[in-house]
C-alpha cells in the first residue's frame, strides 16, 4: 500500500524546501549564483552582500534570501537556474495536469498532506512515469524519499514556483485547511501572518506586480475564493485565484506590515508600508474596507525614485509643452489640475514644482500622503486625527516665507479661500480639483461656496488630462481602418500642431512582452485653458459652463479627445483607446 511506505519513506529535513544554488548542487567547478545573478543584472553587489551577511547569521541559501528581502522574485530566480541547471520549469515548460489527474500508474494516489509537509507536487508523467515538481529537483532527502515510493518508476524532477505549488495544494486538499480560519484570536492571526509561506507569498505578490508595472494590487474575496487582481496601465487583471481559506493568514500579513490593526475588520483602515521588491524601493499605500465576505485590501505602489518628473516628459504636444512651462513661471496665482483619480495629476504637479524650482524660490508642499520626495522643497504630509488639515496646514505655511505652494487637493471652501488668498497675496498656487474636464473647476469652486469673484480673479490656468494606454512596440500594427470623421478631426489639429508629419494609424495586437493586452505603458492627454480678463468676467457674471466652454473653444483651445487623436495619429495609442478613455 502507498500509505505504508509514505509511513516508511525517509522523511527530508526540512518541509519547505529552499532553492538551490549551482554552487551547492553542481560540484566545486560551477559559477556561484550570486555572480549568475550580477551579470545578468538581476541583482546589485549591495543587495547580494546583505543576503551573504543573513547568511552567514541564519544559515540558507543565497537564492532564496535575496528573494526573501525583496531583492529578486523567485520567478527571476528559478528562470536562472532552469537555464544553469538544465531543469524544466512548471507551469512554463511542464504543463499541470487537471485536478482530477493527479495519480501515479499502478498506484494509489498520494496524499495530499504528504506533499504538503514536503512541498512537492506528484503526477503522472504523459511520456511515462511520474513527474515530481518541487523547489530544490536535487535535494538528496527529497530524491531518496521520492525513490523510495517509486523504485519501478522513472522520475523527471522539475522546478516549480513555490506560489504555483501552494495554490495548487490547497486546491487539491479541498478544504483541508479550513481550521486555519482563526476567528478573533490576536495571537493566533499574528501567528498566520509570520508563517513562513504567507511571508513568502506576499512578497512574490509585491515582486510580480513591481515586474508587471502595477500601480495597485486588489485582494477581493468571496465566499469560496479570494481573487488577486493587478491594476496595469489602468486596467485590472485578474492574476491569481486562492481558497477562501487562506485569506486570513495573507490579510493579517499585510495589515500587520503596513501598521493596521489586525483585529479589526468591522471598519475601514489605512496602513503604509515600505519595501524593496524585485531590486526597487517602493512606498506602499494599503487600504482596508470591510465587506459581505471579508475585507478588500488594496494596495497602491509608489515608487521612491521618479526620473520622469520633468515637464517634457509627460508626453504633452509641443504648444501645450510651452504654456504649461510658462505657467510654472508665474509669480503668483492659481494653476488647477483637474481629473479623476488616477489620472495622473500628481505627477503633473510634481513635474510643474520641479519646472519652478530655479534655486532662488521657497516651494512648500501639503499632500495626503506624500506620494514623490523631491530634493530642496519642503513637503509636509496631513494627518487629520492630529488636526493636521489642508487648511490648518496652509495657514502655517504662510508663515514660512514661500514663493510657491502645492495643495495636493483642494476638498472644502476653507482650503479654497485660504489657497485664493495666498495667491491673491502673492503667491504661486498649484492644485488639483476632482472634476471631469477643465472649465468645470470654476464650477466646482463655486459648488463648494466659494464667492465668483473670488474663484476668477486669480486663477491663471486650467488643465485636464487622462492617461492612454501606449500600444505595444513589439506587436503593434497598422490600423486597417480608420473612420473618415475621426481622421478628418485629427487632421485638423495634427496640421496646427504637428505640422507635415504623416498620419500613421496603428491597432492593438498583442503578445507575450505585453500580456496579450495590445498595451505597454501609459502616455497623457491634456486639455489646457489660459484664463484672461474675459473669462474671468464671463465667471463673475455667472456664466455656465458651456458658455465658458465655447470661449475656450474661440481661443483655440484643444479638449481631450482631440488631443488623445493627435496620440492616436501619432501611433503612440489607438483610436479604440481615446474613445475609450474620453467617453462621456
Amino acid at each position: 500500500m502507498v500509505q505504508d511506505l509514505l509511513d516508511d519513506a525517509p522523511t527530508p529535513m526540512t518541509a519547505a524546501p529552499a532553492i538551490a544554488t549551482p554552487s551547492e548542487v553542481a560540484g566545486p567547478d560551477a559559477s556561484l549564483i550570486g555572480q549568475m545573478l550580477i551579470a545578468r543584472q538581476l541583482v546589485g553587489t549591495a543587495d547580494l552582500e546583505r543576503a551573504l551577511e543573513l547568511q552567514a547569521g541564519m544559515g540558507g541559501r543565497i537564492g532564496s534570501l535575496l528573494v526573501r528581502i525583496g531583492a529578486l522574485s523567485e520567478e527571476q530566480l528559478l528562470a536562472v537556474l532552469s537555464e544553469q541547471l538544465g531543469f524544466a520549469l512548471a507551469g512554463r515548460d511542464v504543463a499541470l495536469p487537471e485536478l482530477d489527474a493527479w495519480v501515479v500508474p499502478g498506484e494509489e494516489p498520494v496524499p495530499v498532506d504528504w506533499m504538503q509537509d514536503r512541498g512537492v507536487l506528484l503526477w503522472q508523467d504523459p511520456e511515462g512515469g511520474v513527474i515530481c515538481a518541487s523547489r530544490d529537483p536535487l535535494d538528496p532527502a527529497l530524491r531518496e524519499a521520492i525513490d523510495y515510493l517509486f523504485p519501478q518508476l522513472p522520475v523527471r524532477h522539475v522546478l516549480a514556483p513555490a506560489q504555483l505549488m501552494e495554490n495548487t495544494l490547497d486546491k487539491l486538499a479541498n478544504g483541508l485547511l479550513a481550521a486555519t480560519q482563526g476567528g478573533d484570536d490576536v495571537r493566533h492571526l499574528r501567528e498566520l501572518a509570520e508563517e513562513a509561506p504567507v511571508v513568502e507569498l506576499v512578497n512574490s505578490l509585491l515582486a510580480q506586480a513591481v515586474e508587471q508595472r502595477a500601480s495597485d494590487i486588489h485582494l477581493e474575496p468571496g465566499e469560496h475564493e479570494f481573487v488577486v487582481r493587478f491594476r496595469i496601465d489602468g486596467v485590472l487583471y485578474t492574476r491569481l485565484q486562492l481558497p477562501r481559506e487562506r485569506f486570513n493568514a495573507v490579510a493579517s500579513r499585510l495589515k500587520l506590515i503596513s501598521g493596521m490593526d489586525i483585529a479589526e475588520r468591522r471598519l475601514p483602515q489605512d496602513g503604509r508600508l515600505s519595501v524593496r521588491a524585485s531590486g526597487q524601493a517602493m512606498d506602499i499605500r494599503a487600504s482596508a474596507l470591510p465587506g459581505v465576505h471579508g475585507e478588500s485590501i488594496v494596495l497602491r505602489l509608489l515608487p521612491k525614485e521618479r526620473k520622469d518628473l520633468g515637464l517634457e516628459r509627460l508626453g504633452m504636444e509641443p504648444d501645450h509643452l510651452a504654456l504649461l512651462s510658462a505657467w510654472s513661471r508665474e509669480a503668483h496665482g492659481i494653476i488647477l489640475v483637474t481629473g479623476p483619480t488616477g489620472s495622473g495629476k500628481s505627477t503633473t504637479l510634481y513635474a510643474t514644482l520641479a519646472a519652478a524650482d530655479d534655486g532662488m524660490k521657497k516651494i512648500i508642499t501639503v499632500e495626503d500622503p506624500v506620494e514623490f520626495q523631491l530634493p530642496r522643497i519642503t513637503q509636509i504630509q496631513t494627518h487629520a486625527d492630529i488636526g493636521l488639515t489642508f487648511a490648518g496646514a496652509l495657514r502655517s505655511i504662510l508663515r514660512q516665507d514661500p514663493d510657491v505652494i502645492m495643495v495636493g487637493e483642494i476638498r472644502d471652501r476653507e482650503t479654497a479661500e485660504i489657497a485664493i488668498q495666498s495667491a491673491l497675496t502673492g503667491h504661486l498656487v498649484l492644485s488639483t480639483v476632482h472634476t471631469n474636464d477643465a472649465i468645470g473647476a470654476f464650477t466646482r469652486l463655486i459648488d463648494m461656496g466659494v464667492e465668483p469673484f473670488l474663484v476668477a480673479t486669480p486663477v491663471k490656468g486650467l488643465q485636464a488630462q487622462r492617461l492612454v494606454r501606449r500600444l505595444c512596440p513589439h506587436c503593434a500594427r497598422p490600423a486597417a481602418h480608420v473612420l473618415p470623421a475621426i481622421a478628418e478631426e485629427a487632421a485638423r489639429w495634427a496640421g496646427k500642431v504637428l505640422g507635415d508629419a504623416p498620419a500613421r494609424w496603428h491597432e492593438a495586437v498583442g503578445c507575450e512582452r505585453c500580456q496579450h493586452s495590445g498595451y505597454r505603458g501609459r502616455v497623457g492627454i491634456y486639455e489646457l485653458i489660459p484664463v484672461d480678463e474675459d473669462m474671468q468676467q464671463a465667471v463673475v457674471a455667472g456664466a455656465g459652463h458651456a458658455e465658458l466652454k465655447a470661449m475656450a473653444r474661440a481661443r483655440g483651445a484643444r479638449f481631450l479627445r482631440e488631443d488623445g487623436l493627435l496620440k492616436a495619429w501619432q501611433g503612440l495609442t489607438s483610436v479604440d483607446e481615446v474613445l475609450r478613455v474620453t467617453a462621456v
